[in-house]
């Protein structure tokens, strides 16, 4: 073959090729599009999956910590630890350690929860500890629980918002969210 036939056997060929090269690339390009559209609804799938399986836990958790704020709330906690015939000093002990304990049980919740809602139940606890300090200094030594617990409800009401309240309101505004 002569070398003006090779020419024309390329330029016979020239047309088929780029036709080709074009009909590979517009494939190629409708593949990887409807490989991203197949990928992005699996994706989409996936999370409303994990969604139908993490929001019950999520509001499970929501309602763990609105009862644990209930619960070391300073009338409430009260109420619950406080015997007849407690002293100040065992009364005063016991409240302590009833909202460390209820605390600790429900740390795990924490993962559920945003950074912001579980600052403010930490804050709820630590003010109501707080609280409960405040009304014990002073106490004389053999008061009875009776004195601490009025204490403790007369410091409490001269706060104008009780710690507790706070955090549950960010709780509740959280799961408003979620829907």
């Amino acid at each position: 073959m002569s070398g003006d036939q090779y020419f024309q056997v390329l330029l016979a060929l020239l047309p088929s090729v780029v036709v080709f090269l074009t009909a590979f690339y517009l494939m190629r390009q409708f593949i990887g599009s409807r490989s991203r559209e197949v990928n992005s609804q699996v994706l989409a799938d996936a999370k409303r999956e994990d969604r139908k399986h993490t929001l019950p836990l999520r509001l499970q958790a929501y309602e763990r910590l609105t009862l644990f704020l209930e619960r070391i709330a300073p009338g409430a906690l009260v109420f619950r630890v406080h015997r007849t015939g407690m002293g100040a000093h065992a009364l005063h002990s016991e409240l302590l350690a009833t909202v460390r304990e209820e605390f600790e049980h429900n740390v795990t919740q924490q993962i559920y929860v945003s950074d912001r809602a579980w600052q403010q139940v930490r804050m709820a606890k630590e003010e109501t500890l707080r609280i409960i300090n405040m009304a014990a200094e002073g106490l004389p030594d053999g008061a009875g629980g009776s004195a601490l617990s009025q204490r403790v409800f007369e410091t409490a009401a001269k706060l104008s918002h009780l710690p507790t309240q706070q955090a549950i309101a960010a709780l509740k505004e959280e799961v408003r969210k979620l829907f």
